[in-house]
């Protein structure tokens, strides 16, 4: 990085809002995506401010080239009419080498800026993209009179990009956060599979062969296999990259809409591993994220025990047989932090989580 660290936090326009120190944990469990363009979608978003922690108005893929335009055109109409709330608004902008991201940036900006929380860039290859990006909200920013600079989250959809991503999770203090885009990074990557996101029953292990009385393997004999995830190399080494920077990681789509088991199974498998939320291409979805990504009621009265039982958090204790010691309560911590988040926007969560007050 050449700029010195002292000015990493300086505006990169005269006239723009101070850089976030620090980006706010706000939750995010599902970001669910709906095309502004389209006329009947559009009209259910004022009625789904409440009840999803992030909208995203997508003018990417999914939208076609002759309707670019309308879709941006739909989204400023809609940012400048709705009453969000605690609803987070984002948008994903075209890709940085389409002919439509310029106007993407400099219209929602200067028109929907004070509205807009997160803007999403496709397709980002390193540092250098986010320094492009930077620096032109930046100067959008102080050409609007923006008070609260906006927060930018890149989707890992390229090998370079996966190879690069520390450097981009470093890039700017706008950094909020990465999402995993697994259709064009297999792509990228020449991966044998047309899946977007999930397992692959080609992709497995395979149980030993059993061996006979003599002790010779029966290579004919039956054999169970394991599904494997393609996908928990690139999700683990981004949650590390992420960490490490402060920001946030999320899982990303999961295309087959029916297959409500298999999608609950990928998002808990990314919440365990450490994200914080999935996208959603369709409302079933949203109650799979939402499910999966808010800590249980068990989980959060086991955490709650351990950090009484803790005290000033050194030692060891013994819990319904299990050890528990520093490094549970900082785990504990994080569950309990996560729960009270969710309790203040969810009103369902909070009873349920009060509940067990009532119950200790």
């Amino acid at each position: 990085m050449t700029r010195s660290a002292k000015d990493f936090f300086a505006p990169l326009a005269v006239g723009a809002p101070a850089p976030l120190r620090e980006i706010p944990a706000r939750p995010s469990r599902a970001i669910h995506f709906f095309d502004p363009g389209n006329e009947k979608m559009a009209a259910k978003v004022p009625q789904m401010v409440g009840t999803v922690d992030v909208l995203l108005g997508n003018l990417e893929d999914a939208v076609k080239a002759e309707n670019k335009e309308k879709a941006r055109q739909g989204l400023v109409d809609i940012g400048r009419s709705t009453d969000f709330g605690k609803t987070q608004l984002w948008t994903r902008v075209n890709s940085l080498d389409s002919p439509w991201a310029l106007d993407d940036l400099t219209t929602l900006v200067t028109e929907i800026g004070d509205t807009l929380d997160v803007i999403m860039v496709p397709k980002v290859q390193g540092a250098e993209d986010i320094h492009y990006v930077d620096r032109l909200l930046a100067q959008l920013e102080a050409k609007a009179g923006l008070t609260k600079p906006l927060q930018v989250h890149a989707i890992l959809e390229t090998a370079r990009g996966v190879a690069n991503i520390e450097e981009i999770c470093a890039a700017s203090p706008r950094m909020q956060g990465l999402s995993l885009g697994p259709a064009d990074l297999a792509a990228d990557r020449r991966m044998k599979t047309t899946r977007v996101g999930g397992g692959h029953p080609g992709y497995l292990v395979r149980q030993d062969p059993q061996r006979d009385d003599l002790g010779v393997p029966q290579y004919d004999g039956p054999r169970a296999t394991y599904q494997q995830d393609l996908w928990h190399y690139t999700i683990a080494r981004m949650v590390d990259a992420c960490a490490m920077h402060g920001i946030y990681p999320y899982y990303g789509p999961f295309g087959d809409i029916k297959d409500t088991v298999a999608c609950e199974d990928q998002f808990r498998n990314a919440f365990l591993l450490g994200c914080v939320g999935a996208w959603s291409l369709h409302p079933a979805q949203i109650a799979i994220a939402h499910k999966v990504f808010s800590p249980s009621v068990e989980d959060v009265a086991h955490a709650r025990r351990v950090i009484a039982a803790m005290g000033d958090g050194t030692g060891a204790v013994m819990i319904d047989g299990k050890m528990e010691d520093d490094a549970s309560v900082k785990q504990c911590q994080v569950m309990v932090a996560l729960a009270e988040e969710l309790a203040a926007i969810d009103p369902d969560l909070k009873a349920q989580y009060d509940q067990i007050e009532v119950q200790a």
